[in-house]
Protein backbone atom coordinates (compact mmCIF):
# COMPACT_ATOMS: atom_id res chain seq x y z
CA UNK A 1 0.00 0.00 0.00
CA UNK A 2 0.97 3.94 -1.24
CA UNK A 3 2.28 5.68 2.27
CA UNK A 4 -0.49 8.62 2.70
CA UNK A 5 0.80 12.08 1.98
CA UNK A 6 2.97 13.42 4.83
CA UNK A 7 4.01 16.63 5.83
CA UNK A 8 8.34 17.27 6.22
CA UNK A 9 9.57 20.02 7.91
CA UNK A 10 13.05 21.20 7.56
CA UNK A 11 13.16 24.29 8.49
CA UNK A 12 11.04 25.67 11.49
CA UNK A 13 12.78 29.05 11.92
CA UNK A 14 12.77 32.74 11.25
CA UNK A 15 15.61 35.19 10.20
CA UNK A 16 16.66 34.76 13.80
CA UNK A 17 19.62 32.47 13.75
CA UNK A 18 18.21 29.58 15.82
CA UNK A 19 21.01 26.73 15.26
CA UNK A 20 18.22 24.41 16.36
CA UNK A 21 15.79 25.50 13.56
CA UNK A 22 16.95 25.96 9.96
CA UNK A 23 14.98 28.67 7.63
CA UNK A 24 11.61 28.24 6.50
CA UNK A 25 10.94 25.20 4.43
CA UNK A 26 7.74 22.58 4.75
CA UNK A 27 7.66 19.87 2.60
CA UNK A 28 5.09 17.97 1.16
CA UNK A 29 5.91 14.24 -0.13
CA UNK A 30 2.99 12.55 -2.41
CA UNK A 31 3.78 9.36 -4.73
CA UNK A 32 7.21 9.56 -3.95
CA UNK A 33 7.18 13.07 -5.02
CA UNK A 34 8.89 15.97 -2.49
CA UNK A 35 6.53 19.48 -3.56
CA UNK A 36 9.05 21.86 -1.23
CA UNK A 37 7.62 24.72 0.27
CA UNK A 38 10.39 27.95 0.38
CA UNK A 39 13.75 27.64 0.54
CA UNK A 40 15.14 28.75 3.87
CA UNK A 41 19.10 28.26 4.72
CA UNK A 42 19.85 24.73 5.45
CA UNK A 43 16.75 22.89 3.92
CA UNK A 44 19.57 20.50 1.53
CA UNK A 45 20.96 18.90 4.70
CA UNK A 46 17.68 18.68 6.76
CA UNK A 47 16.76 17.02 3.50
CA UNK A 48 19.30 14.27 3.75
CA UNK A 49 18.73 14.54 7.42
CA UNK A 50 14.94 13.60 6.45
CA UNK A 51 16.01 11.06 3.65
CA UNK A 52 18.24 8.80 5.93
CA UNK A 53 15.49 8.86 8.67
CA UNK A 54 13.62 7.09 6.13
CA UNK A 55 11.59 9.53 4.24
CA UNK A 56 12.38 8.25 0.61
CA UNK A 57 11.26 11.39 -1.19
CA UNK A 58 13.83 13.27 0.10
CA UNK A 59 16.68 12.24 -1.71
CA UNK A 60 18.81 14.78 -2.67
CA UNK A 61 19.23 13.73 -6.37
CA UNK A 62 15.75 14.02 -6.49
CA UNK A 63 14.88 17.28 -5.33
CA UNK A 64 12.86 18.94 -8.28
CA UNK A 65 9.78 21.22 -7.31
CA UNK A 66 10.04 24.00 -5.47
CA UNK A 67 6.96 26.67 -4.53
CA UNK A 68 7.64 30.01 -2.78
CA UNK A 69 5.30 31.96 -0.84
CA UNK A 70 7.02 35.11 -1.59
CA UNK A 71 10.54 36.57 -1.66
CA UNK A 72 11.89 37.52 2.18
CA UNK A 73 15.46 36.56 1.93
CA UNK A 74 14.76 33.90 5.29
CA UNK A 75 12.88 31.90 2.70
CA UNK A 76 14.64 32.34 -0.54
CA UNK A 77 18.46 32.15 0.77
CA UNK A 78 18.72 28.21 0.08
CA UNK A 79 17.83 28.84 -3.34
CA UNK A 80 21.35 28.18 -4.56
CA UNK A 81 21.83 24.91 -2.25
CA UNK A 82 18.53 23.69 -4.00
CA UNK A 83 19.45 24.88 -7.47
CA UNK A 84 23.17 23.54 -7.18
CA UNK A 85 23.84 20.76 -4.29
CA UNK A 86 21.33 18.08 -6.25
CA UNK A 87 22.66 18.41 -9.39
CA UNK A 88 26.36 18.06 -7.76
CA UNK A 89 24.72 14.94 -6.33
CA UNK A 90 23.22 13.28 -9.74
CA UNK A 91 19.91 15.58 -10.31
CA UNK A 92 19.81 15.80 -14.24
CA UNK A 93 16.76 18.29 -14.75
CA UNK A 94 16.66 21.19 -13.74
CA UNK A 95 14.76 22.30 -10.71
CA UNK A 96 10.87 23.97 -11.41
CA UNK A 97 10.31 27.02 -9.49
CA UNK A 98 6.95 28.43 -8.71
CA UNK A 99 6.64 31.56 -7.21
CA UNK A 100 5.30 35.16 -7.29
CA UNK A 101 5.88 38.11 -9.47
CA UNK A 102 9.61 38.74 -9.27
CA UNK A 103 9.86 34.76 -8.78
CA UNK A 104 11.60 34.61 -12.34
CA UNK A 105 14.12 37.65 -11.92
CA UNK A 106 15.75 35.79 -8.32
CA UNK A 107 15.72 32.84 -9.94
CA UNK A 108 17.48 34.17 -13.19
CA UNK A 109 20.36 36.02 -11.13
CA UNK A 110 21.05 33.24 -8.59
CA UNK A 111 21.85 31.05 -12.09
CA UNK A 112 24.05 33.62 -13.50
CA UNK A 113 25.83 33.91 -10.30
CA UNK A 114 27.26 31.06 -10.19
CA UNK A 115 28.27 31.33 -13.65
CA UNK A 116 31.66 30.56 -13.25
CA UNK A 117 30.81 27.29 -10.93
CA UNK A 118 28.64 25.93 -13.88
CA UNK A 119 31.19 26.29 -15.97
CA UNK A 120 34.35 24.84 -14.24
CA UNK A 121 32.18 22.42 -13.05
CA UNK A 122 30.93 21.30 -16.94
CA UNK A 123 33.89 22.07 -18.59
CA UNK A 124 36.56 20.12 -16.40
CA UNK A 125 37.25 16.83 -15.02
CA UNK A 126 34.12 16.27 -12.96
CA UNK A 127 31.62 13.52 -14.28
CA UNK A 128 28.55 16.08 -14.15
CA UNK A 129 25.50 16.58 -16.29
CA UNK A 130 25.23 20.05 -18.15
CA UNK A 131 21.32 19.98 -17.48
CA UNK A 132 20.80 19.74 -13.59
CA UNK A 133 22.44 23.12 -12.60
CA UNK A 134 19.37 24.97 -13.70
CA UNK A 135 16.64 26.54 -12.71
CA UNK A 136 12.95 27.04 -14.56
CA UNK A 137 10.91 30.18 -13.11
CA UNK A 138 6.65 30.13 -13.48
CA UNK A 139 5.12 33.11 -11.93
CA UNK A 140 1.75 32.24 -10.22
CA UNK A 141 -1.37 34.03 -9.54
CA UNK A 142 -3.80 32.35 -6.84
CA UNK A 143 -6.06 29.65 -8.80
CA UNK A 144 -4.02 26.00 -9.83
CA UNK A 145 -0.16 25.88 -9.96
CA UNK A 146 0.30 22.46 -10.47
CA UNK A 147 -1.92 19.35 -11.29
CA UNK A 148 -1.01 15.78 -12.11
CA UNK A 149 -2.78 12.37 -11.16
CA UNK A 150 -1.67 12.00 -7.66
CA UNK A 151 -1.82 15.58 -6.54
CA UNK A 152 -3.61 19.46 -7.37
CA UNK A 153 -1.60 22.39 -5.84
CA UNK A 154 -3.92 25.78 -5.42
CA UNK A 155 -1.95 29.35 -4.11
CA UNK A 156 -3.93 31.54 -2.69
CA UNK A 157 -3.48 35.05 -1.37
CA UNK A 158 -2.62 36.15 2.15
CA UNK A 159 -1.54 39.47 4.01
CA UNK A 160 2.43 40.19 4.52
CA UNK A 161 2.92 43.41 3.60
CA UNK A 162 1.74 45.35 0.24
CA UNK A 163 4.51 46.33 -2.11
CA UNK A 164 3.90 42.69 -3.45
CA UNK A 165 1.44 39.32 -3.76
CA UNK A 166 2.51 36.59 -0.96
CA UNK A 167 0.67 33.17 -1.41
CA UNK A 168 -0.07 30.20 0.44
CA UNK A 169 -0.94 26.96 -0.78
CA UNK A 170 -3.16 23.94 -0.71
CA UNK A 171 -2.06 20.29 -1.53
CA UNK A 172 -5.03 18.45 -2.94
CA UNK A 173 -4.76 14.92 -2.93
CA UNK A 174 -7.23 11.71 -3.04
CA UNK A 175 -6.44 10.55 0.83
CA UNK A 176 -5.26 13.90 2.73
CA UNK A 177 -5.93 17.53 1.60
CA UNK A 178 -2.63 20.42 3.86
CA UNK A 179 -2.57 23.64 3.12
CA UNK A 180 0.35 26.01 4.44
CA UNK A 181 -0.61 28.97 5.18
CA UNK A 182 3.17 30.52 4.13
CA UNK A 183 3.79 34.06 6.03
CA UNK A 184 0.86 35.87 7.15
CA UNK A 185 -1.60 37.94 9.26
CA UNK A 186 -4.70 36.39 9.70
CA UNK A 187 -6.75 36.75 6.45
CA UNK A 188 -10.06 35.81 6.26
CA UNK A 189 -10.82 35.88 2.53
CA UNK A 190 -8.86 32.33 2.98
CA UNK A 191 -10.21 30.43 5.53
CA UNK A 192 -12.94 28.92 3.44
CA UNK A 193 -10.69 27.72 1.35
CA UNK A 194 -9.07 25.73 4.46
CA UNK A 195 -12.28 24.27 5.89
CA UNK A 196 -12.04 21.10 7.14
CA UNK A 197 -8.68 20.03 5.99
CA UNK A 198 -6.66 17.35 7.10
CA UNK A 199 -3.42 19.13 7.80
CA UNK A 200 -2.82 23.23 8.26
CA UNK A 201 0.96 24.56 8.86
CA UNK A 202 0.83 27.67 10.33
CA UNK A 203 3.09 30.36 10.54
CA UNK A 204 3.14 31.94 14.48
CA UNK A 205 4.15 34.18 16.69
CA UNK A 206 4.12 33.83 20.81
CA UNK A 207 1.59 36.96 22.14
CA UNK A 208 3.65 36.59 25.42
CA UNK A 209 7.04 36.89 23.86
CA UNK A 210 4.57 39.73 21.48
CA UNK A 211 3.94 41.58 24.45
CA UNK A 212 8.12 42.55 25.65
CA UNK A 213 8.86 43.67 22.31
CA UNK A 214 9.78 47.34 21.55
CA UNK A 215 6.41 48.97 19.71
CA UNK A 216 7.92 49.19 16.28
CA UNK A 217 8.70 45.93 16.36
CA UNK A 218 5.23 45.46 17.69
CA UNK A 219 3.04 47.17 15.05
CA UNK A 220 5.70 45.28 11.96
CA UNK A 221 4.77 41.81 13.08
CA UNK A 222 1.15 42.31 13.98
CA UNK A 223 0.40 43.52 10.71
CA UNK A 224 2.90 40.64 9.53
CA UNK A 225 2.23 37.86 11.35
CA UNK A 226 -0.32 35.91 13.40
CA UNK A 227 -0.30 35.84 17.50
CA UNK A 228 -0.86 31.93 19.11
CA UNK A 229 -4.66 33.92 20.10
CA UNK A 230 -5.21 34.35 16.59
CA UNK A 231 -4.47 31.25 15.32
CA UNK A 232 -6.35 29.49 18.09
CA UNK A 233 -9.69 31.38 16.49
CA UNK A 234 -8.35 30.63 13.19
CA UNK A 235 -8.21 26.96 13.36
CA UNK A 236 -11.33 26.77 15.72
CA UNK A 237 -13.31 28.57 12.62
CA UNK A 238 -10.88 26.08 10.10
CA UNK A 239 -11.71 23.05 11.88
CA UNK A 240 -7.94 21.08 10.49
CA UNK A 241 -7.51 17.64 12.11
CA UNK A 242 -4.17 18.11 12.50
CA UNK A 243 -2.79 21.71 13.63
CA UNK A 244 1.17 22.19 12.64
CA UNK A 245 2.46 25.60 13.88
CA UNK A 246 6.15 26.62 12.26
CA UNK A 247 8.06 30.27 11.30
CA UNK A 248 8.11 30.02 15.31
CA UNK A 249 8.75 33.65 16.83
CA UNK A 250 9.11 32.80 20.16
CA UNK A 251 11.09 35.69 21.73
CA UNK A 252 12.26 34.05 24.88
CA UNK A 253 8.55 32.54 25.59
CA UNK A 254 8.09 28.82 25.64
CA UNK A 255 6.81 26.09 23.47
CA UNK A 256 4.11 25.52 26.35
CA UNK A 257 2.85 28.87 26.66
CA UNK A 258 2.62 28.89 22.99
CA UNK A 259 0.35 25.97 23.09
CA UNK A 260 -1.83 27.58 25.89
CA UNK A 261 -2.34 30.71 23.61
CA UNK A 262 -3.78 28.72 20.76
CA UNK A 263 -5.83 26.61 23.04
CA UNK A 264 -7.72 29.60 24.62
CA UNK A 265 -9.69 28.99 21.27
CA UNK A 266 -8.95 25.32 19.99
CA UNK A 267 -8.95 22.42 21.16
CA UNK A 268 -8.10 19.99 18.23
CA UNK A 269 -4.67 18.49 18.09
CA UNK A 270 -2.04 21.15 17.85
CA UNK A 271 1.59 20.38 17.02
CA UNK A 272 4.55 22.48 17.66
CA UNK A 273 6.54 22.13 14.53
CA UNK A 274 10.41 21.01 15.24
CA UNK A 275 12.73 20.15 12.48
CA UNK A 276 12.53 16.59 10.79
CA UNK A 277 8.95 16.25 12.09
CA UNK A 278 6.61 14.33 10.56
CA UNK A 279 2.97 14.78 10.35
Amino acid sequence: MAQQPQVVLLGTGTPNPDPLRMGPCTVVTVAGQAYIVDCGAGLVRRAHQAYQQGVAALDVKNLSTLLLTHLHSDHTVGLPDLIFSPWVMGREQPLAVFGPPGTRSLVDHVVAAYGEDIKARTCGLEPINETGGRAVATEIQSGVVLENEHIRIEAFGVKHGTTWQPFGYKFITAERTIVVSGDTAPCESAYDQWRDCDVLVHEVYSQQGFDNREPEWQRYHSHMHTSGIELGKIAAYVKPKKLVMTHLLLWGASIDSLIAEVRQNFSGEIHCGEDLGVY
